[in-house]
Formats: structure tokens, C-alpha cells, sequence
């Protein structure tokens, strides 16, 4: 496949690393080599926090820019996006991995939705008149924080660059964005795109690289006034620390998740089973949200336990380029070989394996889907973030027992339940500790709804309105007036 763009993008401008240094990109459907991009660090990070900065200074054009011309940019991005979108969604299946049934129909239309969601936002973003004591004028604004690095992961390459762009530049922000090592090829060519819409020079930078290097360098840098990240749980500490040691920059955090589905007796147990098999195999098990605990109420525990396995069985697996083709291969080698190590120790601690657990194909990084019952809370395979295709049953019997042991996690991202009872939905979606809760359902994402973590699975809120609080900064301002008259 033709890759347009392998540089880093400074200022409007593609530029090779300072060091001159390249590193290799990766298929996943056969672990050859892609192609090389630019490796960036501390030095090319400089770079493009300075031109960030100088396109933020007051009079620039993008200061003085109009809100609602912000917006058009925005919709002019979009409509790139989806007039490019047979080339992105085969470029993001190639370096990523995921079915191209998934990059077209789901990650690139989400994408521009999210893109045109924020470009109506542009202009609506007020403050307020507050009524203070005394004879004075008190409003506040909504001013833009400013420079602003962005962190992509690699199993959304390019939806997670939207969910962090598009609010970021609604608000006024520039960005300095690090796509993931493993996936930079979208976020590239995105970047082409970004000066195709015309956005002012600096506004938008794009920096390839390894996380402890530029991914560090971003983090600790004193002239980025924001983080935010989407990643591992390790890695947002790491983040967190950096910004205290430099200037305690504002953060955003959206982490990992060991998120429970619970399936209750009286739940349409063929729909449960599709729910539970959705949660966890999307995306490979791929996903923060992925439902990894799956408690079924012990009266229906074999036979959603038999279904769940035949379900399984059916999964179709090979090359995501296939439109027929439900699950691709794991990311990389070394995720590869975490989730192997994983299904080795749910046997060793007693797990059945129902199906899967081995290797699917001599080439490339496939897993076969992989079902456990018998599971016990204090597994490994219960309790880690296994981030692959690796389903665990647990059993349960009262409602009280499994809201208690559902929340006996670190984490807090992602929930669901299976009833047909509303009372008892409301009960359980309550009672949980986690920042989305889904009935009869899994993975519905919207651009309008807010997104994000309890506990460790991270801090702050994207998508919706709630997703622009993230991005501004609230100054109150007070006028001494003559005379006040209400």
C-alpha cells in the first residue's frame, strides 16, 4: 500500500527528525516491516512547542480568528476525513491491524462525526454575569488554555486523534500531537490534511516517536500547558508525575478498565450472549471499555457459558482486509506475547478453557478466541487488564453479592448489565462504580455523550459538551461601575 508520509509535521512544513533518526513500522497481519518514519525526541518536540506557541500568541491569526470560522475549519477537516476515507480506513487496517469492516463503517465515520459535532460547538461556548455585591460588573470567560500535547494510542489511531483535536482546537487551543509508535501512519496523513483545511501555521504539529522519549519530552515540557492521554494506567502515572515535577500542567488521563457485564436470569440469554461477546472481542479485546468480567447469575451460568463458547467458535479471523473477516491480529509481538502469558496463567490457576487459547496462523500476531469459565475473582485473568481476545465467566448469585464484587477493582471505566427487570437496571447501574454504564447493550459511543474513568481509569471527561470543560480555562472578570441598577 502507497504510505504518503513518513516525517514529522512542524509548523505547517514535513521535516526528518533532528537526530535524523528513523524507526520501523509494523503489520500486524504479518510482522514485516511497513515502511520507516522519522523518530522524534526532545529536540524536535522543542520545535513544535515553539511553533505551537508562536501560532497562540495574542494578535496571531488564530487568536484573532473567529469563533465560528474556527468552526468551518473544523467542518472542512471533516469533510476531508470522509472524502479520504477509503484510503484511511485501509491505511489504519493495514498498520493497525483491526478488520477494515471496522476502520470504514465504524473509527472513520465516527471520526467526522466527532470533527462536526466540535465545529458546532465553535461559537456557543459563553461565559456568565454573575450578580456580585456592590457596584460591579462580574462576567466570566472561557479563554483557551493554550498549548496542548496529545497523546494518541495505538488501538484507535485515528478516532482517538479526533476525540482529541476536534475539542482542543473548538476551544481556541494548539496542539502538539504523538501518535503511538505502533500506528503512526494515519495521524500522518491527517496531518496532510489539517494544512488541506487551512489551519494557520503551528496550530497543529504532529511529532512520531517513542513514548519515553518524545512522549516524555511532551510531558515534562514547561511550555505545554496540557496533557491528555489515552493509554495504560502505568503510563498515565508516569504522566501525572512529570507534570508535577515541571509545571504542574493541567491533565487529562483516560486509562485502563477491568469493566464487568452482568447478566442477570431473566435477561433474552441469545442477546446477553451477543452483548458479553461484542464487549470483550471488539476491536481483539483491544479496548479500554472491553468487558472482561463477565458475571452470569448461577441458574443460567452453564448454558451461557455454552453459548458464549459456540459464539466464539464462530468468530471469523484473518486478514482484516477481508470485509468478511470479524477479528485481526494483536497490535504487536509484545502484546502478543502478554496475552499468551495471561491465558497460560488462567490455567495454571484452575480456569477452564473452554476454546481458543493458542496461536490462529504462522504469520503475524492472531490469538484465537479464547473462552474461561470457572473463573475466580482472585485470578489473574479476573483482575488484569488482559487487552486481548480472552473472555472470562465468572458465577454469581445475588444482586448485592456481584455490585459488591464488581467494584472490587482499581479501575472504573466501563459497566453493563443484561435484565429485562428496570428496577433492577437502575439498582446495579447505581450502585457501580464506573463512568459508563450500558443496559441491553455494549460499546455505544457517541461524540455527544461524555467519556471517561472512575479511580484509575483516569481523570477528566471527553466527548459532549463536558469535553470542552477540559480544554478552557474560566477567568472571572470584575469592573468597577458608577452606579448598579438590577
Amino acid at each position: 500500500m502507497d504510505v504518503k508520509y513518513t516525517k514529522l509535521f512542524i509548523n505547517n512544513e514535513w521535516h526528518d527528525s533532528a537526530s535524523g533518526k528513523k524507526f520501523p513500522v509494523i503489520n500486524p497481519s504479518n510482522g514485516e516491516k511497513i515502511c520507516d518514519v522519522a523518530e522524534g525526541d526532545k529536540a524536535d518536540v522543542d520545535r513544535a512547542v515553539k511553533a505551537a506557541k508562536d501560532a497562540f500568541k495574542l494578535g496571531s491569526v488564530w487568536r484573532r480568528m473567529d469563533a465560528s470560522d474556527r468552526g468551518k475549519l473544523l467542518y472542512k477537516l471533516a469533510d476531508l476525513l470522509e472524502r479520504d476515507r477509503e484510503y484511511l480506513a485501509k491505511l489504519e487496517t493495514y498498520n493497525n491491524g483491526k478488520p477494515l469492516r471496522e476502520t470504514m463503517n465504524i473509527d472513520i465515520n465516527a471520526s467526522v462525526k466527532c470533527l462536526r459535532y466540535y465545529a458546532g460547538w465553535t461559537d456557543k461556548i459563553t461565559g456568565q454575569t454573575v450578580p456580585i455585591d456592590g457596584d460591579f460588573l462580574c462576567y466570566t470567560r472561557h479563554e483557551p488554555i493554550g498549548v496542548v500535547g496529545q497523546i494518541i494510542p495505538w488501538n484507535f489511531p485515528v478516532l482517538m486523534l479526533a476525540w482529541k483535536i476536534a475539542p482542543a482546537l473548538c476551544c481556541g487551543n494548539v496542539v502538539v500531537v504523538k501518535p503511538a509508535e505502533q500506528t503512526p501512519l494515519t495521524a500522518l496523513y491527517v496531518a496532510s490534511l489539517v494544512k488541506e483545511a487551512g489551519f494557520p501555521p503551528g496550530v497543529v504539529n504532529f511529532i512520531a516517536g517513542y513514548g519515553p522519549t518524545a512522549g516524555a519530552a511532551i510531558s515534562e515540557h514547561m511550555g505545554v500547558d496540557k496533557v491528555a492521554f489515552t493509554g495504560s494506567t502505568e503510563v498515565g502515572q508516569l504522566i501525572m508525575q512529570a507534570a508535577g515535577r515541571s509545571n504542574l500542567k493541567n491533565v487529562t488521563l483516560e486509562l485502563g478498565g477491568k469493566s464487568p457485564v452482568i447478566v442477570f436470569d431473566d435477561c433474552d440469554i441469545d442477546a446477553a450472549v451477543e452483548v458479553a461477546h461484542i464487549a470483550l472481542f471488539a476491536n481483539q479485546g483491544q479496548c479500554c471499555t472491553a468487558g472482561s468480567r463477565t458475571f452470569v447469575q448461577e441458574s443460567i451460568y452453564d448454558e451461557f457459558v455454552k453459548r458464549s463458547v459456540a459464539r466464539a467458535l464462530k468468530r471469523k479471523i484473518g486478514d482484516p482486509l477481508k470485509v468478511e473477516n470479524e477479528q485481526g491480529p494483536q497490535i504487536d509481538q509484545a502484546q502478543f506475547d502478554k496475552i499468551m502469558e495471561l491465558i497460560e496463567s488462567g490455567k495454571k490457576e484452575g480456569a477452564k478453557l473452554e476454546c481458543g487459547g493458542s496461536r490462529h496462523s504462522d504469520a503475524g500476531f492472531f490469538i484465537q478466541p479464547t473462552v474461561f469459565s470457572g473463573v475466580e475473582d482472585g485470578m489473574r485473568i479476573a483482575k488484569e487488564e488482559i487487552f486481548g481476545p480472552v473472555q472470562q465467566i465468572l458465577k454469581f448469585k445475588t444482586v448485592d453479592e456481584v455490585i459488591e464484587r464488581a467494584n472490587n477493582t482499581a479501575y472504573g471505566l466501563a459497566a453493563a448489565v443484561c435484565t429485562t427487570n428496570i428496577d433492577r437496571a437502575n439498582q446495579v447501574s447505581y450502585g457501580i462504580r464506573a463512568g459508563t454504564f450500558w443496559v441491553n447493550c455494549y460499546h455505544v459511543v457517541s461524540a455527544a455523550a461524555p467519556f471517561g474513568g472512575f479511580q484509575m481509569s483516569g481523570s477528566g471527561r471527553e466527548l459532549g459538551s463536558y469535553g470542552l470543560h477540559q480544554y478552557s480555562e474560566v477567568k472571572t472578570i470584575i469592573t468597577k461601575i458608577p452606579t448598579k441598577n438590577s
